[in-house]
Order: structure tokens, then sequence, then C-alpha cells
């Protein structure tokens, strides 16, 4: 049954809602690469396809069922209502557009959910591999169910990090690529996978020990840093303080290789 407006909703309730969301997502895009999709170009190198209107429409459509004065901030069409409910679902129904775009399999669905402004439920759902990465506030993270946890790698000669790069790459200054060249003399291996919310969900579960990025926007980082934190990862801004879904800097960690991650980062800006 649809929840009235203001009445607070068990964490359960809204991940099970969440969940259900995300794996509907999941099958419209595999559906799609099967059918085919159409391509468009926002910018030069930013693209969106019929796929990810299709799954946000129906990510949507399962949210809105259940509860529908929750307002909902997506990804191609921005916030779908105000309203004074102390909910906000954040999605992106299709992080990793360039990837599936060329039929690359690292895509996922990322619906996450604040109330009064902080995250209570994150969900990640890799529709390829049948993951699906999950976390209520103050109950831990699981994958498929089980619970996960990060990894206990302690020098950055011993880690595995991945990061990525914004849109305007070719155009602007702050692009990544001079941390990523710091990185790169000072770890055992560097990747760049193309999707922050998966980044962020396999440092959860120990794939990977570390991820920083510039110029995210909340829908890729909603649900993963909820996932993160609550598998006892660490997040916050470059400066080491703390971090918001709605800013633009991003370091998150299994802990013992924050400051580490950090230093280079401020190594960065000391020496230019």
């Amino acid at each position: 049954m649809p929840q009235p407006y203001d009445q607070d909703i068990p964490l359960d309730a809204v991940l099970a809602v969440a969940m259900d969301a995300a794996r509907q997502a999941g099958a419209v895009l595999t559906q799609c690469t099967r059918a085919g999709f159409r391509i468009e170009h926002k910018e030069l190198i930013n693209l969106v396809t019929d796929a990810d209107h299709q799954a946000e429409q129906r990510i949507i459509d399962v949210v809105h069922k259940a509860f529908p004065s929750h307002p909902i901030l997506a990804e191609e069409r921005g916030l779908t209502k105000q309203s004074p409910s102390r909910y906000k679902w954040i999605i992106d129904p299709l992080d990793g557009t360039t990837n599936f775009a060329h039929g690359s399999p690292a895509y996922c669905v990322s619906i996450g959910v604040e109330y009064d402004g902080r995250e209570i439920v994150g969900v990640v759902y890799d529709p390829t591999r049948d993951e699906l990465f999950s976390a209520q506030l103050g109950h831990g993270a699981c994958l498929n169910g089980a619970p996960i946890s990060v990894s206990s790698t302690n020098h950055l000669d011993y880690a595995l990090l991945v990061t990525g790069f914004a849109y305007d790459i070719r155009e602007a200054r702050n692009n990544n690529l001079n941390h990523f060249a710091r990185f790169a003399l000072k770890v055992q291996g560097l990747r760049r996978t193309g999707t922050a919310a998966l980044d962020l969900c396999y440092v959860a579960a120990g794939r990977f020990d570390g991820f920083w990025e510039v110029k995210l926007n909340p829908w890729d980082m909603a649900a993963g840093v909820l996932i993160l934190r609550e598998a006892g990862g660490r997040v916050t801004d470059f400066a080491g303080t703390t971090h918001s879904i709605y800013g633009q800097e991003l370091v998150a960690s299994n802990g013992p290789l924050h400051q580490a991650m950090i230093d280079v980062l401020q190594e960065d800006i000391i020496h230019g």
C-alpha cells in the first residue's frame, strides 16, 4: 500500500522498494542490450541512450507506486517534484553509459535514499553479473544478501586503487590527470572502470582498496557512499574533511589507506 506522505517508514521497507526498482531497471537494460537502443550525445563525449530513459522511468514508476509523495532526483530529468517529504530518492538508472553503449559489461543501476538530507538506504545493481549491493544506515552492507567488508591493505605499495575522469577532461584544468600520474607511481595497481557507483561498491567489498574522483554528481555517489561506509570504509573530501554527495571531491578508502591517499592529493596541491 502507498505510504502517507509524512509517515516514517521502516528502513527495510524502503530498502525492499529500492532493491525491486533496481532489479526492474536492470532488466530493462538487459532487454535493451538484446533489442537494441539509440545513442544521443549530450556533449562530444557525454552519451545518453534510450535505455537510460527507459530504466529511469521504470525506477520512478516503482518508487512512486509505493511512495507517491517522495521526490526523486534523477540523472536525466532532474527533480521529479517539489515536496515537503523528508525523503528524497537519488537515482542513476545507468551508471556507465559509455561502457553500455560500447558493449562493455561495466555498468549498473544506482539508487540512494535520503531522510532529512542523510543517506539511509543504498542499492547498486550490476545486471551483467547479477550482483546487488545494498546497505541500510546502521545495519551493515551486503552483496546478494551476504555481508561484505573493506580490505585490510595498509600501504599504498600493496594497494589497488580506482579512479575516473569527468566528461570535460579535454577542456578543464582540474581533470584528475595530475592525481592519476602521482598515484600511478605509488600504488601496486591503478584502474579506471567508468562507473563510480560500482567503484565504491568494489571498495566496500574489498575488491579495490581505495577510490578518488572529481566532479561527480549526487546520483553517482548517493548509494555507493552509504554502502562503503556501512562496509567499514571511510569517505571524505580531498582535504580529509566531511564529504557531501553534493560536493565536487571524493576520497573513499578501506580506512587504513585514507591518510596516505589524502597526502598524495595534498602533495599535488603543494607542488603543482
